[in-house]
């Protein structure tokens, strides 16, 4: 049985906020980067790198046929077909999967959305039956039907195997439908039964087995298209060679979503929808390919429930029989030598726990000065109980400091994410992505903190981890070159003459002041929702 992915819902207390960086970095201009680590850009033109094999435990998975090196691209893979979310239909190119203010629409059945008549036909291929079949239905189905045709439709034409590089057709990945929950097939014949109103009479005709499956392969497989700075999860595609990629939660891979040639102020290129499986580490010649489908933050146990519940298997990696870092994930403070009681620690996650979800009320509401009171409060009365590696507080701190810069309040939002990041490091691989969007925002908090010296040493570490992590051609890792660049010269003239440094910085913040930031979203989006889950 292949161990496939499905769609994942983190748990981890930060995300980056698409404005938290775009706004800071607006006037700078992309820079060439710098590379000063090893980082392989071939793509691998074909699936020569890599092998099918049985992994023992887990049915089918990929190994490598030669020898890797951190941020080693061992494959590409362009979707078979992809959509934009249903909130995000009218904000969202349906071609490029940009964010754009200004989206022009689909004369005809006035749904889909391009940047302009570039993307509009470089999306036409995709769009064309789609168009058609909406007109006809009358209205728009969901994002899971709408993916579903797509595939289908794509499939009619080229048959199960779309490209050379193709592993596995879709017959033979699971579904795993014989395994869902009563909720979860009910809602199942609901969407088929729709599809079968909008799927065209002159398309095609499929049994109801064979719509099934494509249901339930999107289901397990589903993967989430990001905008094209990779900040935000914007639409889901299926990349069938990434479902044969197994988990472990100590992964030595990482996938990104790479939008390759295409730009943020010119649509005249466009390249396909692409991810990239990347070393974190050396991997040996036959040696197993992994990536993480849940986020590691998570303890052993809840780990282990996710896996179970949204993938269909139960985990058996070092770390979680183990349960390596639990102690520190849940654990008390120790000072001098001397730590809390169980008790202690355990009341004082009990109240962090029941904080957490007034904080998220008052998130959700937009009432973000409640926000910083119910953290403060709950910041003041754990921190001198919880480890600095407690996820809890972790979580509290990730939102102070994202909702504390949101307000402008640099200087106390700097002091939480310089916290949060301190812990992270204790927890995670060290060139876990995550870890490394969480130094970009610490980084950039800082600098607007006017802390021009931690902040310089967060972006370079931030750069070195997405250098591995994303590649130097990547929107975001480019914008942190830029980042790192400015930064290096702002260090540079901070050491000169401080006063001086002050002045200047003052002067040019007055002459093109800081724009707000992005609401702070909630911690379940950004950019570790990479597996799509269904709504």
């Amino acid at each position: 049985m292949t161990t496939s992915f499905r769609d994942k819902t983190p748990t981890n207390p930060s995300s980056a906020s698409v404005g938290t960086v775009q706004e800071v970095l607006s006037y700078f201009s992309n820079l060439d980067h710098h590379p000063f680590t090893r980082v392989s850009e071939s793509g691998a033109p074909t699936m020569e790198t890599v092998a099918i094999f049985d992994s023992p435990g887990k049915g089918r998975g990929l190994k490598a046929t030669k020898e890797f090196w951190a941020g080693d691209v061992i494959f590409s893979e362009a979707s078979i077909a992809a959509v934009v979310f249903d909130s995000l239909a009218e904000r969202i190119c349906h071609s490029c999967f940009r964010r754009q203010e200004k989206l022009q629409r689909c004369g005809q059945c006035k749904f889909a959305h391009y940047c302009d008549r570039t993307c509009q036909r470089a999306g036409w291929a995709e769009h064309k039956l789609e168009c058609s079949a909406i007109k006809a239905y009358g209205k728009v189905p969901n994002e899971n039907i709408r993916l579903v045709a797509r595939i289908m439709w794509r499939l009619d034409k080229e048959g199960s195997t779309v490209s050379d590089m193709q592993l596995t057709t879709l017959d033979e990945l699971e579904d795993h439908i014989a395994d869902m929950p009563e909720d979860d097939l009910k809602e199942l014949k609901v969407d088929i039964h729709n599809f079968l109103d909008y799927w065209p009479h002159n398309s095609k005709q499929h049994t109801i087995d064979d719509i099934s499956h494509i249901f339930g392969v999107i289901n397990c497989n589903g993967f989430s298209v990001s905008d094209q700075r990779g900040l935000q999860a914007v639409g889901v595609g299926l990349f069938p060679n990434l479902c044969l990629v197994n988990h472990d939660c100590w992964p030595n891979c990482t996938v990104i979503l790479n939008h390759g040639n295409q730009s943020a102020v010119n649509t005249m290129f466009h390249s396909q929808r692409r991810i990239e499986l990347r070393a974190l580490g050396k991997i040996a010649e036959g040696e197993e390919l992994t990536v993480a489908y849940v986020d590691f933050l998570n303890l052993s146990e809840e780990r282990q429930r996710l896996l179970k519940t949204q993938y269909f298997f139960d985990c058996t990696c070092e770390h979680c029989k183990n349960r390596i870092k639990d102690d520190i994930k849940i654990g008390g403070r120790e000072e001098d030598g001397v730590k809390p009681s169980e008790e202690q620690v355990k009341e004082a996650t009990d109240y962090c726990f029941q904080m957490l979800e007034k904080m998220e009320k008052a998130r959700l509401n937009g009432d973000y000065h409640e926000v910083v009171k119910i953290c403060r409060e709950c910041i003041e009365k754990t921190e001198p109980v919880l480890a600095d590696t407690h996820i809890y507080l972790l979580r509290m701190w990730s939102t102070m400091s994202e909702v504390q810069a949101y307000l402008q309040y640099f200087d106390d939002a700097a002091d939480y994410a310089r916290k949060m990041v301190e812990g992270y490091m204790k927890l995670y691989h060290p060139n876990n992505a995550a870890l490394g969007m969480a130094a970009m925002r610490a980084g950039v908090t800082h600098w607007q903190a006017g802390q021009i010296e931690v902040g310089h040493g967060m972006i370079c570490k931030a750069y070195a981890i997405l250098m591995i992590t994303h590649g130097p051609i990547h929107p975001i890792t480019k914008d942190l070159d830029a980042m790192r660049i400015q930064t290096e010269m702002e260090l540079r003239m901070f050491k000169q003459n401080e006063y001086v440094y002050h002045s200047m910085r003052e002067a040019a913040l007055k002459n093109k002041p800081m724009t707000m930031m992005h609401e702070p979203k909630s911690v379940e989006e950004g950019i570790k929702n990479l597996f799509h889950r269904r709504k």
